[in-house]
């Protein structure tokens, strides 16, 4: 165990408590020539154990993740079983956090969205790659402009009736398009969605900040799982001088990626980093990475932030993001909000309301 000890939030209306960092398998498992087959196997087992002896209960999935669809969740089921035999206690499933995400599941027409037909056979199809029962989480990954929303309550309140998951929610839905779900569900004696699962980092804020603002405040009390906390790798610094080696930008799938790249340094964002950088190392004698992570942290609207690490060293310097979340003062923030010049009105102020603002132990 390191001395990075973790805390928990109570995740929205769930009564879960989660851990305020979490594993996500997106980008990083089921890859051709990355982590694939027995390799993605074994690093599996490797960061599992790595996040799982720091406190980390959280780990994210979806069917859409790996090469082919599901393959990411596939070597997660191979990796969680054999932990639970070699360390029963530790990975017990009474205290780990499991998810996944519906909508792309393949090919065919019938095959992705939020039918009720989907929503069913992609749900029993990643338990069975995922070796388990039930799923503690189950994501609408994005909206069904084709399904109409109470089509989507009912059949998610029929999976969480049956046992399949404890909860659910949804990922890039409008603040708009939540409060529907929630108030059909509300009127109709059905399950509400409890959970968003949104992009949030320094360099992507409006929508968390603003936008979802009245999600936090009950009767909502939406709780969150961010992902993209360092911006696809982009706020750890390491394209501040182009694209390294062995990252995911170098990638021949994610030419999307270095697209990215080329527009974030065309507008300035790169010089941004750069700033960060240096205020990361000469303020709180830490990583860009870890300032990032530890500037999400201290949003007290997120429940917990989904890390994608891919070697042991960088969940280690991921997971001492708590310890810079601890030193950052009010003036550590007002500097770094300067250095970003992104900032919407600060409507989340102090501290959260209700259930999604609860913290066993503050940060």
């Amino acid at each position: 165990m390191s001395g990075n000890r973790m805390f928990y939030k109570v995740l929205g209306n769930t009564g879960l408590h989660v851990s305020v960092l979490s594993y996500g398998f997106w980008a990083t498992y089921g890859i051709k020539d990355r982590l694939s087959g027995e390799r993605g196997i074994e690093k599996a087992k490797e960061l599992m154990k790595i996040a799982r002896d720091n406190g980390i209960n959280c780990f994210d999935h979806a069917e859409a993740y790996g090469v082919p669809n599901g393959e990411a969740e596939r070597i997660f089921g191979i990796a969680l079983s054999q932990l639970m035999e070699e360390d029963k206690s530790l990975w017990r499933r009474s205290e780990l956090i499991i998810t996944t995400k519906i909508y792309w599941g393949g090919e065919g027409v019938n095959e992705k969205g939020l039918s009720r037909k989907h929503i069913n056979e992609g749900l029993e199809n990643s338990l069975k790659r995922l070796q388990l029962d039930y799923v503690d989480l189950i994501f609408c990954h994005r909206p069904d402009p084709l399904t109409p929303t109470s089509t989507v309550v009912r059949a998610m309140t029929e999976v969480v009736r049956k046992g399949k998951a404890t909860a659910w929610g949804t990922s890039e839905w409008s603040a708009q398009q939540i409060t529907e779900a929630f108030w059909i569900a509300k009127s109709e004696g059905l399950e509400p969605p409890q959970i968003e699962q949104p992009q949030y980092n320094m360099l992507h804020r409006d929508r968390f900040e603003r936008e979802y603002y009245p999600l936090f405040k009950s009767p909502y009390s939406i709780g969150t799982t961010i992902w993209s906390p360092l911006r696809s790798g982009f706020l750890t610094g390491k394209y501040n001088d182009g694209i390294p080696e062995g990252s995911r930008a170098s990638v021949d799938m994610y030419d999307w990626l270095r697209d990215e790249l080329e527009r974030r340094t065309a507008n300035g964002e790169v010089n941004i980093v750069k700033e960060l950088t240096k205020y990361a190392k000469s303020e709180l004698e830490c990583s860009t990475a870890q300032l990032a992570l530890a500037w999400c942290l201290k949003n007290p609207n997120v429940s917990t932030i989904l890390l994608g690490a891919t070697n042991s060293d960088q969940m280690i310097e991921n997971i001492g993001s708590i310890e810079v979340a601890k030193k950052l003062t009010d003036s550590h923030m007002e500097e770094i909000d300067k250095i970003l010049g992104n900032s919407p009105e600060k409507w989340w102020g102090p501290g959260g309301d209700g259930p999604a603002g609860r913290i066993l132990d503050s940060i």
